[in-house]
């Protein structure tokens, strides 16, 4: 087994909270209950390093309004992911968050369900990174944890990756060194490339410790779905308390 005993001695990954599901949850029902903004609030007093929104071209949670209306009490980092569609690229110049997650994201796919193909979109990619860097934010590139693709990424023009760790959570309780050796492998990759390292899609409370310990250089996962699912038992306060205690 490989663990970096030195990562927690010299480095703290940050927590950042996706509160999609809150939005989900208000819509369902139409008025401001829950309140998207107060839970953003919320989360950093109870200790969140960062707000993370994804607004989809549907809004069918988080609505762009939101978004502009999170700006200001977002004290923290602030990282607007999605698909840079022009309304998207809009919205993130008008906010200017802390940081952009390029998600390749189909219209209607139910959640991200892959990385950039970085090689075959660099032009692409190079253009929208290089928009977003002209005006001062942080940009990162969501991708499977595919060697080439985080070579590539940098060649993009971006600062971070974000590694798609679904295959990861999906593999865990089968052989969880197994899992993991992919995602290790594009860490020390980014590492060599000069890439930051951020990581999410599916971490929870039973796999993301010994993904934190394992993985080199890691700076911030972003974690909702299962945040906010556990916060329905084990209350919002206790659970990110509980989160950022697993990144120790």
């Amino acid at each position: 087994m490989y663990i970096c005993r030195q990562k927690s001695l010299f480095s703290m990954t940050k927590l950042s909270v996706n509160i999609n599901k809150i939005a989900t949850l208000r819509n369902s029902r139409g008025g401001n209950i829950p309140n998207v903004v107060q839970a953003a609030v919320d989360c950093q007093r109870f200790g969140a390093q960062g707000i993370t929104v994804h607004p989809r071209p549907d809004e069918r949670h988080i609505r762009y309004r939101d978004v502009i209306e999170l700006k200001p009490v977002v004290t923290t980092e602030f990282n607007i992911e999605g698909n840079p569609i022009p309304s998207f690229i809009d919205l993130v110049l008008q906010v200017r968050p802390t940081q952009v997650t390029l998600v390749p994201d189909a219209y209607d796919a139910v959640t991200s369900n892959c990385g950039w193909n970085t090689l075959r979109e660099k032009g692409f990619l190079q253009e929208v990174c290089g928009e977003f860097k002209r005006h001062g934010i942080r940009v990162s590139i969501f991708v499977d944890p595919i060697e080439e693709m985080v070579v590539h990424a940098a060649e993009c023009g971006a600062d971070r990756v974000e590694l798609y760790t679904e295959p990861y959570a999906a593999g865990y309780g089968a052989d969880r060194q197994a899992a993991l050796a992919p995602f290790r492998a594009a860490a020390l990759q980014a590492q060599q490339a000069g890439l930051g390292l951020n990581a999410g899609h599916d971490l929870n409370l039973e796999n993301l410790n010994y993904f934190y310990r394992n993985i080199p250089g890691l700076l911030e996962v972003s974690i909702g779905h299962a945040l906010i699912a556990d916060a329905l038992y084990l209350g919002l306060e206790n659970t990110v308390n509980l989160y950022k205690r697993a990144l120790q």
